[in-house]
């Protein structure tokens, strides 16, 4: 069975971010993971994870405005200066927190910046970020998204993240794939874990349609489970979904896919 970490963006919202630790490992949860640290004191977090009993699974480079729409600044030849002061400042976070994987959003699209000068700063921006983590025994993720959700993302297929991996040339540069995103994009789940196993540094999952809980939509969990146990998969399972109602409501996928 896999390792499930809880995403605390994502779960238990009803409650201040800081009251979702408990929550977390109130209802089993052993890991958790989450979009950003950086709105509270590394301090503050530590004591929930060591409270608690919590691993920290991982966290994200900071991804510029979040509040404003902004979903990454990884491919923004105008912001290097401000993604690579972000990559210190994750570093900071992850030294206090224990986190041993970044993930970094490549962002949407800015208008009018021709395609390949895109890629040639995400390339530039991941060789320097991989560089930086490896100083510190950290792993870095790259992750697509599907552009129905977030129309205008710069990276949002399987094989694209791959051969940008094989670029940048980075040992601990690996993918973080989400079966959610990967589902609307492409499909192919089960062919592309044993594939590329390899090379995915950590799972991510949600149904759809709807991003709810395993069980409330058309992927088959219960198979991808044992899928990824068959593989011999190590890694954790971030649950990023909405829950439908609550999510305590909703963690019966659990026993229901899991035995």
């Amino acid at each position: 069975m896999p390792r499930f970490a809880a995403n605390l963006t994502m779960l238990f919202t009803e409650v201040p971010f800081l009251d979702r630790f408990a929550r977390s490992a109130q209802a089993g949860f052993q890991g958790v993971e989450f979009l950003f640290p950086y709105d509270h004191p590394a301090a503050e977090i530590r004591k929930r994870l060591d409270e608690h009993r919590l691993y920290l699974v991982l966290h994200n480079l900071p991804a510029g405005d979040w509040a404003a729409g902004e979903r990454g600044i990884a491919c923004h030849p105008d912001r290097v200066a401000e993604f690579r002061d972000g990559v210190g400042l994750a570093l900071r976070y992850a030294r206090a927190l224990g986190v041993r994987q970044l993930n970094c959003l490549a962002g949407k699209a800015p208008p009018g910046v021709p395609a390949a000068r895109l890629h040639e700063t995400l390339v530039a921006n991941l060789r320097y970020a991989a560089k930086r983590l490896r100083e510190e025994d950290i792993g870095l993720l790259v992750e697509p998204i599907n552009t129905f959700d977030i129309p205008g993302f710069h990276l949002c297929r399987t094989r694209q993240a791959l051969d940008l991996i094989d670029e940048v040339g980075a040992d601990n540069l690996r993918l973080q794939y989400d079966l959610y995103h990967a589902q609307r994009m492409e499909g192919e789940l089960a062919a592309t874990l044993e594939k590329e196993l390899r090379r995915i540094g950590h799972v991510q999952i949600a149904d759809n349609p709807g991003r709810h809980e395993p069980g409330t939509g058309e992927i088959n969990f219960e198979f991808l489970f044992k899928h990824l146990d068959r593989l011999g998969y190590a890694g954790w399972v971030g649950c990023e979904y909405k829950p439908a109602a609550t999510t305590e409501g909703g963690l019966d996928w659990r026993r229901a896919l899991c035995g």
